[in-house]
């Protein structure tokens, strides 16, 4: 079970995060009983819950909390509020905060991953070591943009059944090369259930927005700023590519890389058994220090 936490964000969103374990037997905010404290983000459209397979095993040896960011989850979506990467970055800053999880380990994954490394480049005493999971560093770019907002309206909504969300998600969606329940699954965990059927928990007007302010610009100088280790995680049919991860580990002063076989872009979801493979011994070694 996950414990919810309210979380004040910037500009006084409410945020919803979710502690995986049992909570600490003292006061948080000033030790960790040994334990690392980890922070977990997720990715454009994710929630907090796609982390639980990951957050359960990290809640065996370490205090893990995964975050609902603005605009996602049971967090507030504000029609005005900002979506700007300095409100991402923010609110993940007054969570560490609030939650007294720093220095923590942040694990970010596309979006969430983005927000983590700004935020370890902002602030490198809140974040002792960093995992990056398939995220690009360079712009997308304005063609992008426009792809993705087609694609939200390509989307049949609402949908009749959860099976049809993950019908169309995993089989029917034009985006998808091959059949792929496991994306399938992704989205129907974004979904609730209106009156006339399935929705997504988000408001796509938002997500475009959030996205605006990351896909314009590139983003190596901050990684050159990251002083803490880094694990760049990609899995092999991802949308980070290869050339480039290992770019981004060698621009990283503390970077180390890795790879998930059998992977696409949901790395931790469609193959938690090689995620975790991929990331304990890092956070071993950040732990040990």
């Amino acid at each position: 079970m996950a414990r919810r936490i309210d979380v004040t964000g910037t500009g006084g969103v409410r945020l919803a995060a979710w502690e995986f374990g049992d909570p600490p037997k003292t006061d948080p905010a000033k030790e960790h009983d040994g334990r690392l404290g980890v922070l977990l983000l997720h990715g454009l459209m994710g929630r907090a819950s796609h982390w639980a397979s990951t957050a359960r095993w990290l809640s065996e040896r370490h205090r893990a909390v995964a975050l609902d960011q603005r605009g996602h989850g049971r967090s507030d979506k504000p029609a005005q509020a900002a979506f700007t990467r300095e409100a991402y970055v923010d609110d993940a800053e007054a969570a560490l905060e609030q939650l007294g999880l720093a220095p923590a380990v942040l694990i970010g994954h596309a979006m969430g991953a983005l927000t983590a490394w700004q935020l370890a480049a902002k602030r490198p005493d809140l974040v002792s070591g960093l995992i990056i999971c398939d995220m690009r560093a360079s712009a997308l770019g304005a063609a992008s943009q426009r792809e993705w907002s087609d694609w939200f309206k390509s989307w049949p909504v609402p949908f009749a059944t959860l099976a049809d969300v993950r019908k169309w998600f995993g089989e029917d969606d034009p985006w998808v090369e091959r059949p792929n329940p496991a994306r399938g699954e992704f989205y129907a965990e974004v979904m609730h259930e209106c009156e006339d059927g399935w929705r997504p928990v988000f408001v796509p007007d938002q997500m475009l927005r959030s996205r605006e302010t990351w896909v314009y610009d590139a983003h190596w100088e901050e990684l050159t700023q990251v002083q803490c280790p880094t694990l760049v995680v990609r899995g092999l049919d991802g949308e980070l590519g290869r050339a480039e991860a290992q770019e981004m580990v060698r621009v990283l002063p503390r970077g180390e890389y890795a790879e998930v076989s059998d992977a696409g872009h949901l790395v931790h979801y469609d193959q938690p058994e090689g995620w975790r493979g991929a990331i304990e011994p890092f956070l071993d070694a950040v732990r040990t220090g």
